[in-house]
């Protein structure tokens, strides 16, 4: 902006300093002309709530550039308060400094929250395994039928130890479940261990495996004694079948002994498992060792289905609570459109929907809440990622159902029209 317009504009405000319209194209002016100075005059005593929002920010740049840290803070919070769109990080990070004066002069020091502002050393235990909170049953969207098996076989031995205690009924065992990726198994574990109240303890294959020979052995057994010393307890393996794969098509000795000791370990030889109930998850149960399914060890195979509607409607309102929704949002229109869809693509579906609403938002500069609209674009944008699953496992249940392992995907597919 040249000097005259930039003189005319202030002469015009001069005569209608209420316009904050032409004081927000003032500021933006005094920033690219590099005149704090002038900045500052304009903006004299004013609160935030005098300025557009967007121009708020500006305002905050220009008292930053002053030095002024404490109202540069109040008019960035107040312009972020106003419109999430208006956030920036850098500014904001700038605002997070603070001048500290030694005999050398003033310098910058950058306060963080957390153990750095405080002079602590950071929690190493927040580094490698954040806490999670408490998941019970209310959080899991739908798969009703489950949860009931799951309450009978798993929960109720706990709640009334004597009455199985008189029926010679142990507490403890292993239960392993099997279903398409993203359909919950992993939620439904820790779901368990809320409802029981017991010790969560989740194995991945990284927490086991050792390049050197015995110590994957050594570390399967490290977690076994650890569960049992916290029982109640579940002890939960994600990917079962890369522990407990089957042991005539891999060739390796070294698997093989893991495979062994994983058995010995369930049978509980040389320690009690009582109290110990060991859940395993699996996208692919027909690669899982045969042994593990003999009674006492996962004597109890559960299938976790893709959700039904009501589920995918539960499952979409769990997601989108807590986010900006427009009024009229048809959350059962969306669960009919999504048969055969997992809980992830569910979730997926409302991730992508939000980033549709996140850039409407940015480009209109204010909030811009999630609408059906939204919601539909997401859905024709995705795909359900569970039809490779159920076309192989639909082979497996027609011509490999030893025993009937496989009926409950029968009756899915059965139900589902997919057979």
């Amino acid at each position: 902006m040249d000097d005259p317009t930039f003189h005319a504009l202030r002469a015009a405000f001069a005569a209608s300093p209420d316009n904050a319209a032409l004081l927000g194209v003032l500021l933006n002016a005094c920033r690219a002309r590099k005149d704090g100075k002038a900045g500052l005059v304009l903006l004299g005593d004013r609160a935030p709530d005098t300025l557009l929002p967007a121009d708020r920010v500006t305002a905050a740049r220009i008292l930053l550039d002053a030095g002024e840290h404490a109202r540069a803070r109040t008019f960035y919070d107040s312009a972020v308060a106003a419109s999430r769109t208006h956030e920036d990080a850098e500014l904001a990070a700038s605002l997070e400094a603070t001048v500290e004066f030694t005999k050398d002069g003033p310098k910058l020091r950058l306060l963080r929250s957390g153990a750095a502002s405080t002079g602590g050393a950071p929690d190493p235990t927040l580094l490698v395994a954040p806490p999670r909170e408490k998941v019970t049953f209310a959080d899991v969207g739908g798969l009703d039928a489950l949860k009931e098996n799951i309450r009978r076989r798993i929960i109720l031995p706990r709640q009334k130890p004597s009455l199985f205690e008189r029926f010679r009924k142990k507490v403890g065992g292993g239960v392993l479940l099997y279903g398409p990726p993203g359909c919950g198994k992993t939620l439904i574990a820790r779901a368990t261990a809320g409802e029981c109240g017991s010790s969560f303890l989740s194995v991945g294959i990284a927490d086991v495996l050792d390049m050197y020979i015995g110590e994957s052995e050594q570390n399967l057994k490290a977690l076994f004694d650890k569960a049992r010393a916290q029982a109640p307890a579940v002890l939960f393996f994600d990917e079962v079948e890369a522990l407990g794969g089957r042991r005539q098509h891999n060739h390796s000795p070294t698997s093989a002994n893991l495979v062994s000791q994983f058995l010995s370990e369930m049978d509980g030889f040389a320690s009690r498992n009582e109290g110990v109930l060991i859940l395993g998850a699996t996208n692919v149960p027909w690669a899982v060792d045969p042994a593990f399914r003999r009674p006492g060890r996962f004597d109890r195979v559960l299938f976790v289905p893709p959700p039904d509607r009501t589920a995918r409607e539960a499952i979409l309102r769990i997601h989108l609570a807590g986010r900006p929704c427009a009024p009229g949002v048809d959350i059962g229109a969306l669960a009919a459109k999504t048969s055969g869809w997992s809980g992830a693509d569910l979730e997926n579906v409302v991730e992508t929907a939000a980033d549709i609403a996140i850039a409407a938002s940015i480009g209109a500069e204010v909030e811009v809440p999630i609408t059906q609209a939204h919601l539909v674009a997401a859905l024709a944008e995705l795909r359900p990622t569970t039809s490779e699953w159920l076309a192989t496992a639909r082979n497996y249940a027609r011509y490999a159902n030893e025993s009937g392992q496989y009926d409950e995907v029968l009756a899915f597919l059965d139900t589902h029209g997919k057979r």
